[in-house]
């Protein structure tokens, strides 16, 4: 796989991990692990250089999705480790922490 599809490929599943994390009612939290097992090796997977390149934008994106699953999954959770595991810099304060450009 190419570069540009496995950064596509990761981006495209953190962003739908964060929508569907996001609080509400119905999340089904034995879907997870699987599903941030790929995201976390994915990531890996990508050149230094690229992820330099994103790292804040995926500290964003990561980071909401941490904050959303603090309260229901708890700050020792296998989870929360592996997504922690990706992040570098300073996380959302919570899941609604998006960055306003003008």
């Amino acid at each position: 796989m190419g570069i540009y599809r496995k950064l596509y490929d990761f981006a495209a599943k953190a962003g739908a991990l964060e929508g569907y994390v996001y609080p509400k009612e119905k999340m089904d939290p034995n879907s997870l692990p699987f599903w941030v097992e790929h995201i976390v090796e994915e990531y890996h997977s990508l050149p230094s250089e690229v992820k330099e390149e994103f790292q804040d934008l995926c500290d964003g994106t990561v980071g909401r999705t941490i904050q959303s699953l603090l309260p229901s999954l708890g700050e020792e959770h296998e989870v929360i480790k592996k997504l922690k595991n990706i992040t570098k810099g300073k996380l959302p304060s919570s899941p609604d922490d998006f960055p306003h450009k003008r």
